[in-house]
């Protein structure tokens, strides 16, 4: 890849949804985006995409649940949120290591190259 050039990335629905029930529950977008190491615009402009669409419809207003009705969601293993927070977390790891293994291959060529001239 051409140094200068980011990749788009992209999001599935899922994890656009459980970003914005966090926003509604009563935490701030900052919060959320700091939380997925996201542009605070990106995971606002989610919140203006979700607003008259459904989870898994596309184009349909969501139904208001009763308080009674609403069941509490049942999840195995962590939700794409902390998924994401997680790759963003070893992708700045990995970008720290690869310039450290860098830093330590030049560093013996230095020493390399002195050894060899006495």
């Amino acid at each position: 890849m051409v140094e200068g050039v980011k990749r788009r990335r992209s999001f599935p629905d899922a994890f656009k949804w459980e970003a914005i029930a966090a926003m509604r529950s009563g935490r701030s977008a900052s919060q959320v985006a700091a939380e997925l190491g996201l542009p605070d615009r990106l995971v606002r402009s989610w919140l203006r995409w979700a607003e008259g669409r459904s989870p898994g419809v596309s184009g349909a207003p969501a139904p208001t649940p009763r308080r009674e009705q609403a069941a509490p969601a049942r999840r195995v293993g962590p939700s794409p949120a902390d998924q994401a927070a997680e790759i963003a977390r070893l992708r700045k790891e990995l970008e720290r290591v690869r310039m450290e293994r860098d830093i330590l291959k030049r560093a013996a060529l230095i020493f390399g190259q002195a050894a060899d001239r006495r």
